[in-house]
């Protein structure tokens, strides 16, 4: 069954609500759907314990009765990057072990699976792990979120070089438009539909409430092979 690893060409670009919008849209094709979002720091304590905002937003398009711990079963409170709250909290974060939790959600067989990752690419783990290992492990054809602002150009071509030089596919990138005024957007978008190696999945604009929805009507999951 399809499964995608969502990554972005940094942190707060939108990962997590073009990964909400593309489960939607796999959704409203009748598709049955799964997330996860193995390590998540900043998370909020509650009476269950500690929520991760973006894993809860995957959570809530997800088809199959997933328990919050499968989505996200590394959550870290301080909102630092994963690998200091891990070495705080003394949680050994390795590929390995985020491996073998992700597995368990792919082994569910959705129909579509996307796994998000956190920050950009060369998120750092354990020792000299990245985020990016995880995916290398997994083998997943890669979605890139591109953050459209200035200087995206740049991290996006960056990123899908770094992508492909780990040996992975890239199966497609879409634009969300963070700053809607970003100066020549309508050139910087076309320089990245030449240069990333890749289908375009679709270009979101700057929402009132980017809804999961909302955003799914800006997105085309043709290019990766589904609702052909």
């Amino acid at each position: 069954m399809p499964a995608f690893f969502v990554t972005g060409t940094d942190t707060e670009i939108g990962k997590t609500t073009i990964a909400a919008g593309l489960l939607h849209a796999a959704r409203s094709a009748g598709l049955s759907t799964a997330a996860a979002k193995p390590v998540a720091s900043g998370c909020e304590p509650t009476a269950q314990g500690l929520r991760n905002g973006d894993a809860l937003v995957l959570l809530g398009q997800c088809s199959l009765a997933l328990a919050y711990e499968q989505v996200n079963p590394l959550a870290f409170a301080p909102a630092i990057a994963p690998h200091l709250a891990a070495r705080e909290a003394g949680v050994e974060l390795s590929a390995a072990r985020l491996h073998e939790a992700v597995r368990e959600v792919l082994a569910l067989q959705a129909d579509f699976t996307l796994v998000e990752g956190a920050g950009g690419w060369r998120v750092p783990l354990l020792g000299r792990e990245n985020l990016s290992d995880l995916a290398r492990l997994l083998a997943l054809p890669v979605v890139l979120v591109v953050g459209v602002r200035l200087g995206c150009i740049n991290h996006a071509l960056l990123s899908a070089e770094a992508i492909l030089g780990d040996g992975l596919a890239l199966a497609g990138w879409v634009a969300n438009v963070v700053d809607p005024a970003t100066s020549r957007l309508e050139e910087n978008l076309a320089t990245l539909a030449e240069r990333l190696p890749a289908p375009c999945l679709g270009r979101v604009p700057r929402l009132e409430e980017a809804t999961p929805g909302a955003v799914a009507a800006h997105l085309d999951l043709r290019p990766l092979g589904i609702g052909l």
